[in-house]
């Protein structure tokens, strides 16, 4: 092993200095690419990169909707190979395995390799390798034992092919590898076939799943499987214009100029591809003879065999209460009005192209009701792009959103990004924390909203974008537009209409989310009396949040299945009962605050300092926790809210 590894070394070195080898021009290439763009050094012998669990959620909750669909044909294709050594990884298209198939019996030297789940196949970071040379060139391949750069590789198989998003943009790549092999790289010829065909697949699978609410074209050049298995795809939406395509139809109907770019399909008439319109598209559904579904490429004239499936009829939704709502809107409610009203409210605008602002406090469900708005409308198939406005560095923000083109800027990615807009393409563009977006990026946001194209960092002509955007803060944007902090112009695009969520402590519906939570989180476990006690007494500063990560507390140390008032989180389990010295202040405190209801609940009472003196002590006896201080002095919680803002009370938490 270490004299072949010598070797090797031996010929990686020879081939950096300018000289020949006999391997396929895409492995020499991509040598050299490794030496002189990447900057690895042939002697170093690289350990497999895992990502830790943390990192590795966020890349798949980046592909989520993807990963649904390519997991079936994950599935498939194992079944195809099954027993014969090999493993399976789906990476994105960044190089990090985001999904595996493999032989639980070798689980270590699988990990080892780095064929396991989470692993990192990038080309500038693991050398020339089936995963990150197809990122490299979008080509399908074989880098079979010593092609690899890295001597540590040289016992592996790894056969690659990638798989393209309804853009024409790699999303992510399917690979089938094996812990060793027959000498011959003809031996991985049977597999290089099996993922490319697969990957094909996985991109129509996922193609008329994003475009189920539009007209969808499936053309094929053979009479027997233009049903079965399309050679092309293409959605078009209702103005007879191209609006997704399968890697096929993009290399079929995009030809490459002398510089290897294909203009995109996106945007171009359907008409101009092939010899149909829009209106003819109903003649050639499934119930149509196929031998009279036939349609010609507008260039060059080739005749195929079509099927056109047609978008849903338009749903109708019956007046009434919460159980006519869409599903995603009608489990938001557990039985408080003002939710309930935000519901119906929202199911409203469901379908609209509005664009949609949300209010709320921090932990208060901002992202779960876009969520749910998403769900509830037309563009439910389509992707859900969520960003943290105020997680995204000041200097990459403008590239992260919009993308970038390739050399755009020292550091970009060697493809360029298609950055985060372009995900959300037909889709909805969730942006938090929008009241943190620095001014330079609202100005750019603004030009989306207002000229539906974007323009991606090094590129001079927009790309047209299909968003609708929902953007959340718990910050007073009226108070930035004034401050200048915030664009004027940019907060009437985004205030279509205003959503405001209620803080946990003000909903009348706790004890019925708690129970759907601990319902939907902790099936096998139990609230008992005392824990309830506790949780409805809590005053929830975090809100939905604070709610869920105190129940996710709570059932990971419970024990029999049972989670006691001890089980929760330190500051739930020892809310004492008020104190001995809240006892004497709380009748007379409660007989101000009756006086001040009585008087109409803003009226000034006699001696306000008194007042506000022994509420303090209340509060300040029960830490603070205001549905304990309403029970001790026989009020709702609401009043002693409203009471601490009259006189200017404010939790320790809550002060800058």
């Amino acid at each position: 092993m270490r004299q072949a590894q010598a070797a090797h070394i031996d010929e990686l070195v020879r081939v950096a200095v300018g000289g020949s080898t006999r391997r396929d021009a895409i492995i020499h290439e991509s040598w050299r690419r490794c030496v002189s763009q990447h900057k690895l050094d042939p002697e170093v012998l690289r350990e497999a990169r895992i990502l830790t669990q943390g990192r590795l959620r966020e890349h798949r909750d980046a592909m989520d909707d993807f990963l649904r669909t390519a997991r079936f044909g994950l599935e498939m294709l194992h079944r195809q190979v099954s027993g014969l050594g090999y493993v399976l990884l789906l990476t994105d298209a960044e190089g990090i395995t985001v999904d595996f198939i493999g032989d639980p019996g070798v689980d270590g030297p699988l990990r080892q390799a780095g064929l396991y789940l989470g692993a990192d196949w990038n080309e500038p970071h693991m050398g020339t390798c089936a995963v990150g040379t197809c990122i490299a060139t979008g080509e399908a391949l074989t880098v079979h034992l010593s092609d690899h750069f890295d001597a540590t590789h040289i016992p592996l198989t790894c056969t690659a092919a990638p798989v393209f998003d309804a853009t024409g943009a790699l999303a992510a790549v399917l690979d089938i590898s094996a812990l060793k092999s027959p000498e011959p790289k003809t031996s991985q010829f049977l597999a290089l076939q099996l993922v490319k065909s697969f990957a094909h697949k996985i991109e129509v699978a996922h193609l008329l799943s994003r475009f189920r609410g539009e007209w969808v074209l499936k053309l094929s050049a053979s009479l027997e499987f233009a049903d079965l298995e399309p050679d092309y795809v293409l959605a078009v939406d209702s103005g007879g214009r191209i609006i997704g395509f399968n890697d096929r139809a993009r290399r079929a109907l995009s030809p490459a100029d002398a510089a290897g770019n294909r203009p995109s399909l996106y945007g171009r008439r359907l008409d101009s591809i092939v010899d149909c319109r829009l209106d003819d598209l109903p003649r050639f559904s499934h119930s149509a003879p196929m031998a009279e579904r036939t349609v010609r490429f507008a260039a060059g004239g080739r005749v195929l065999f079509a099927e056109s499936l047609p978008p849903p009829p338009p749903r109708v939704r019956p007046a009434g209460g919460l159980s006519a709502l869409p599903a995603p809107l009608a489990a938001l409610g557990h039985g408080d009005a003002a939710v309930e009203a935000l519901a119906r409210r929202a199911a409203r605008l469901a379908d609209t192209r509005l664009s949609l602002l949300i209010h709320g406090e921090t932990g208060s469900g901002k992202e779960h009701l876009a969520k749910a708005v998403h769900q509830a409308g037309a563009r439910a198939g389509r992707p859900f792009v969520a960003v943290n406005c105020a997680a995204l560095p000041e200097t990459l923000i403008e590239a992260e959103l919009f993308g970038y083109e390739a050399g755009a800027f020292t550091g970009a990615a060697s493809r360029g990004r298609r950055g985060l807009v372009l995900e959300a393409d037909g889709g909805t563009l969730f942006l938090d924390e929008i009241g943190d977006m620095p001014l330079a990026a609202q100005t750019r946001l603004l030009r989306v909203l207002s000229e539906r194209e974007v323009t991606p960092v090094g590129r001079t002509r927009p790309v047209p974008v299909d968003v609708r955007v929902i953007a959340a803060t718990h910050r007073d944007l009226v108070a930035a537009v004034r401050e200048g902090r915030f664009r004027e112009d940019l907060y009437f695009r985004l205030n279509g209409a205003v959503l405001t969520l209620p803080p946990l402590r003000a909903r009348s519906d706790l004890e019925g989310l708690i129970r759907t939570l601990m319902r939907t989180r902790l099936p096998a476990m139990r609230l008992n009396g005392a824990a309830l006690a506790r949780l409805m007494a809590h005053d929830w500063p975090g809100n939905v949040r604070e709610l869920i990560n105190a129940l996710d507390f709570a059932g990971a140390v419970a024990g029999d299945g049972l989670i006691t008032a001890g089980d929760l989180p330190d500051h739930l389990s020892g809310d004492p009962p008020a104190s001995a010295a809240a006892a004497p202040l709380a009748a007379p405190l409660a007989a101000t605050l009756s006086a001040t209801l009585a008087a109409g609940g803003e009226q000034p009472v006699p001696a306000a300092g008194d007042a506000a003196g022994r509420l303090l002590a209340v509060l300040m006896a029960h830490h603070w926790n205001v549905s304990a201080v309403a029970r001790t002095l026989g009020c709702d919680r609401t009043t002693v809210h409203r009471q601490m803002r009259r006189f200017a009370l404010v939790p320790p938490n809550r002060r800058n």
